[in-house]
Parts: structure tokens; sequence; C-alpha cells
């Protein structure tokens, strides 16, 4: 079946050349019983594919289920998949089959991969591996013969670094990947689809149908669309309905398009592409060290103005020592009228102070430490000082999630 047919009969619209090779790869694997991991943010369409794949091949006319690991709790997702015996865990007042055997022959979509827990992947690895599986209080082994399709929004080689999923089921799982592409990486359908979502509204809702003026278009095309179709329908829906002039203009749109957060706007190089295996708290590491760069110029902004008032007025301070605001001594001078004396014109910003003077026989220098690991894990301790250890408030006030504090407190060895 060639793609257009395909699309056609699953209701896909566009033509982006990452969205056309993504079905490629699923007509051709759909024949086989390879494993195939589907990759892909939250509401880009990964559970469509999976119905692709079974559609087309020679498993079409046996069962089909979707399972949401994520939507399992941890405690009863074994007895879901593979089934428990009567009486083998409180409540268990019946014995049950699980999916892995009343899907016997068909294929099983296991959405949200990652959020699997990590003895219940011992159980799935073996299964892949041997057609092998034992229910929840039994020592019986039983036969399945079921194709696997996983799902995942996560990078699971990452997670695997951190113990968080098991590397030999990752390797398992990834027999044939598939990158189903974001909605701002095909900009070229997003009018296609908002089209076909607004026309399917307008028969249902009995209503004209709305059309967007070419400012609005370019709106559309340019919004980030976190949630991906499934957000691009929503606000199709929401402007089919509650739109008064069916003639949408760039301001009536963005009425409509939730507000996008205002996040440090600091100057900066553009944000590199999303590459697979690429960590999720980049943005978080980058938000302190933007805080790190900031802080230390301000303390050499603060050295300088020291420096200024110094040369510019010996005498506007009878002590002989000037701190650094942190407590480090900087140079030492006599007290008084021995202070030398340099005429403030002429001096700029940018140049060099030289000071020359015979009567200054010493001269020490203690240099900070310009390390961003040192600076970073001081305003971390500092953090935590201030708001009582508690690691909330800490995290939400150096401007990084929760998650990436402990991680940085467990990385530096900071005792809490």
């Amino acid at each position: 079946m060639d793609i257009q047919a395909i699309k056609n009969r699953f209701g896909i619209i566009g033509n982006s050349p990452a969205l056309n090779y993504a079905l490629q790869v699923a007509a051709q694997v759909a024949n086989t019983d390879l494993t195939v991991l589907i990759n892909g943010e939250s509401g880009v369409g990964k559970e469509v594919f999976s119905q692709i794949i079974h559609a087309l091949s020679a498993r079409k006319h046996n069962p089909f289920i979707a399972v949401n690991c994520g939507a399992i709790p941890e405690g009863t997702i074994d007895s879901e998949l593979f089934g428990h015996e009567k009486g083998s865990f409180t409540g268990a007042v019946d014995s049950r089959k699980g999916y892995f055997e009343t899907v016997n022959g068909g294929t099983i979509f296991l959405d949200e991969i990652g959020e699997m827990p990590l003895g219940t992947q011992a159980r799935l690895l073996r299964v892949l591996e041997t057609g092998e599986y034992i229910r929840v209080g039994s020592s019986k082994v039983q036969k399945t013969d079921v194709r696997v399709i996983a799902a995942t929004n996560r990078d699971l080689l990452e997670r695997t670094q951190h113990g968080k999923f098991r590397e030999d089921l990752y390797y398992r799982l990834n027999t044939v990947p598939i990158r189903v592409p974001a909605l701002r990486d095909r900009k070229e359908d997003i009018p296609l689809l908002f089209r076909k979502f607004s026309v399917d509204f307008s028969e249902k809702y009995k209503t004209p149908s709305i059309q967007l003026d070419e400012e609005a278009r370019q709106v559309l095309v340019n919004y980030p669309w976190r949630g991906n179709v499934r957000e691009l329908k929503n606000i199709a829906e929401q402007i089919s309905v509650l739109s008064s002039d069916k003639l949408v203009t760039a301001n009536d749109l963005k009425r409509f398009l939730p507000e996008i957060p205002e996040v440090n706007r600091l100057p900066m190089l553009a944000a590199p592409q999303h590459q697979p295996g690429s960590g999720g708290d980049f943005a978080s590491e980058r938000d302190i060290l933007y805080k790190l760069f900031f802080d230390m110029k301000k303390d050499v902004t603060e050295v300088k103005k020291m420096f200024f008032d110094i040369l510019q007025n010996p005498n506007m301070a009878p002590a002989a020592e000037y701190h650094h605001p942190d407590n480090h001594v900087l140079h030492s001078y006599p007290a008084g009228n021995d202070m030398p004396a340099v005429p403030s014109s002429g001096i700029s910003n940018n140049q060099p102070i030289i000071i020359a003077d015979n009567k200054i026989d010493h001269h020490e220098e203690v240099e900070e430490t310009l390390s961003i690991a040192d600076k970073e894990k001081e305003l971390i301790v500092k953090a935590l000082k201030k708001h009582k250890g508690k690691r909330k408030d800490a995290a939400l006030d150096l401007g990084i999630s929760e998650r990436t504090l402990y991680r940085k407190l467990k990385e530096y060895n900071i005792a809490e």
C-alpha cells in the first residue's frame, strides 16, 4: 500500500518529508513480527501509527489492545498484563487472564512504556525474548504469541543511564524505531490540519466554516504547539464554536491561543534543536548558569566601583583595608593622605588603571575562583541556607526544578 493510500485510510493530513518517512517505515515493518518503538512528543499521534502497523500486518484479524502504562498503578500492572491466580493478593477473589493471554495471536500497544516499573520491565523482557510469562501468584509457565509495539515521549536511553529503565529492554524494544515528528517540525502541514478540523467541526455543530486571514495564518504556523495535533484540534474546535466572525483575524486568533510563559529573557544563542539522547533538564541547567554569570558580573562591577571611589577620593575612609562583598581582602593601602593620588580625568571603564608609587612595596592578589561548578555549588548552598533547607523554595529561587536541585545536591555532595 502506498503512502497516500495509508493517509486516506487512516485520516492522516500532511505532506512533510519527516511524516512521510515515518509512514514509510511503518508500512515496511508492518508485515513482520519485529518489535517497534515509536518515539514522539505527546499529541503527535503515536497510537495511530500502532494501528497502522497492526492493520497492515498478518495479525489484522486478531485482537489489538492499547495499554497506557502510565495510567496503571504499580501494584496492579503485573496483574493487568500477565494475569493473576485467585488469592495471590488482597482483593484477588478470582483468577484473571492478563492482556498477553487475551490478545494471544494479536498486537499489544504499550503506550508510555517509560513509566513501566522496573520489575514489570523484567517480566516484559522475558516475554519478548522467549514468549513466556507467569501469572502473578502462579508457578506455571505459559506461552503467548503477541506482537509488541511500544511508544514513549521520553528519552529512554537517558533513563537507562539513570537506572530508571532497563538497558537490555531498551535495545530489545528498539528493534525498529519510528520517530513521529512534532507539529512545529512540519509547519507546512499546520494550515491543512486546521482547515480539516474546522470543516469537521462546522459539520458537527452545523455552523459556517471559519476562515483565517493571511496574518492569522502566519500566527497559527509560528505558534510552538507544545500539545501538537491534539492542541491544534482543540483550538480549532474552540474557534468554530465561540468565534462570532467566521473570518478570523490575527487578534481574534491570539485570544484563543494560550500565553507562552515568559522565561528568562536573557541574551542567548538560538536554542539548539532537541536531539535524541539529550537530557531533559538542559533548560534548567542553562538558567542557573546564566544566574551565576550575572552574579559574577555584579561582583566585578562592585570591585571596579570601589577602586574608582578610592582613586577619586583618597580620604574617603579611615580604614586601611577594602573588602570584596564576599569578605575577601583585595589590597591593603596606608590610611589617610598616604594613599597615592591619581587624577580622575581620563579614566575609562574600559581601560586598565595603573598605580605607580614606590611606597607600595607589597602587592597581594587573592583571585576568586571562576569555576562554574564552584559558583553553582555556592549558589545552591546559599539558597538552601536562605530557605532553611526547604528544597522546593530553594529550587524556585534558583530558577530550576526541584528534581534538578536534588540531582545537584547528590552531584556536589552537599549536605542539607
